[in-house]
């Protein structure tokens, strides 16, 4: 599929997605009515205000603008300078988020069209790709978002830390609505595209490239994320001032979970809590041994896209797995239970980036194929092949007419 068939679904979808980011942040103003509670209950109210507040151009109640005194002790930069500087970091975040997602989805339909066999492929990638772009909008808006409050020199990095964290629930639950309608756009465009290449994989290879790219993403799950080593790396401290408390940051990047050794409750129920970490882990193994297979050109720029979507589907999976489990839980609704949805992409990108690149290496290695290497065109079959002879082979000289009588 080219860039010129693969840019007008790409560009709809990044407008589809930014244009409802931008109507369910104004909304944010109906859930503050009185009569909300009575609709989606107080804690219910509270908690999609919590979803949409990322994303609205008006500040939260909670958060107060800050103020700066003036000469003589006057007011010299009032609160509506903050807001300024609140509505000039939103404006950021939405243009962020166009400029990141369309890049993006251009080349995930790029290397792996809607066509057959590839539609629920690439609809999932877009999707994993909708938070995976919000989160680095978020991150690049989140110091004029900071510094609107008038406290960006205190405690900056774990500030940072946790305005990245925020808005992620919206954008799986809309990334899934762009998702599709961009892949709806992508298969009008594609036809007539003609036949895609598709690479030859062994299956010996495929599998040792997936097991190397779950492999890094295991270090993270199972390592990083196990509460003593999260401990420490929260703990950590480097030089001093605005970088004399990375920790949070630095955690929020690589650790994709958090568990500890079982203490106190039942064996039993601590390996529930495991399977969530579990269907993770298989989530990605199957993606990358099957995207290979998927991708028109294989080469570590794809592999490393391919892995930071396939981390991000795992851990939608493993989130929707842990539901049921804390579902037991008595005055658990179903907001409070899709919390979690979009937690770790932060860490889902550093470690996809890093798996992606080490299953093409893998791939490369096992294979021994050239870098980019495609799948030789098909012979053409048999009454193709007689039909091409007859057309180019020389005509035959005519018979001399025969005498009369």
């Amino acid at each position: 599929m080219t860039y010129r068939r693969a840019a007008i679904p790409a560009l709809v979808g990044g407008l589809l997605l930014t244009a409802l980011l931008w109507w369910a942040g104004a909304s944010t103003q109906a859930l503050r009515l009185p009569g909300s509670s009575g609709v989606f209950g107080g804690q219910g109210a509270v908690d999609l205000d919590h979803w949409l507040a990322p994303w609205s151009y008006d500040p939260p109640p909670g958060v107060q603008l800050g103020t700066e005194p003036g000469p003589g002790g006057g007011a010299g930069v009032t609160g509506a300078r903050y807001l300024s500087l609140w509505s000039t970091a939103m404006q950021i975040r939405y243009g962020a988020l166009l400029a990141f997602f369309v890049p993006g989805a251009l080349f995930l339909l790029r290397l792996l069209p809607p066509v057959r066999g590839r539609t629920t492929a690439a609809l999932l990638a877009l999707w994993a790709w909708a938070p995976v772009a919000g989160t680095l909008a978020v991150t690049v808006s989140a110091p004029w978002l900071i510094a609107a409050t008038g406290h960006g020199s205190y405690r900056f990095l774990p500030q940072l830390a946790g305005v990245i964290a925020s808005g992620q629930q919206l954008l799986v639950l809309l990334g899934l609505l762009t998702a599709a309608v961009t892949v709806a756009v992508a298969r009008i465009t594609a036809q007539g595209a003609g036949p895609l290449p598709r690479q030859a994989v062994p299956a010996r290879a495929a599998r040792l490239s997936a097991t190397a790219g779950t492999g890094v993403v295991a270090l993270s799950l199972v390592v990083l994320s196990y509460q003593p080593v999260a401990a420490a790396l929260q703990t950590a401290a480097l030089g001093g001032g605005l970088l004399s408390e990375p920790g949070e940051l630095l955690r929020e990047w690589l650790v994709l979970g958090a568990w500890a050794a079982p203490s106190g409750a039942p064996d039993g129920d601590w390996l529930l809590y495991r399977c969530p970490d579990l269907v993770l882990l298989v989530v990605v193994w199957c993606a990358l041994r099957r995207l290979p297979a998927l991708l028109t050109r294989v080469t570590v720029p794809a592999m490393a896209l391919g892995a930071v979507c396939a981390t991000v589907l795992g851990l939608l999976a493993g989130r929707l797995t842990r539901m049921p489990l804390d579902a037991r839980i008595p005055g658990r609704g179903l907001l409070q239970l899709a919390a979690g949805l979009g937690s770790g992409v932060p860490a889902a990108l550093t470690c996809g980036l890093l798996a992606g690149a080490a299953a093409a290496v893998t791939l490369r290695a096992a294979t021994g194929h050239p870098r980019g290497a495609r799948t030789p065109a098909p012979a053409p079959a048999p009454a193709q092949d007689q039909a091409q002879a007859q057309a180019q082979a020389p005509p035959r000289p005519q018979d001399p007419p025969r005498a009369a009588g």
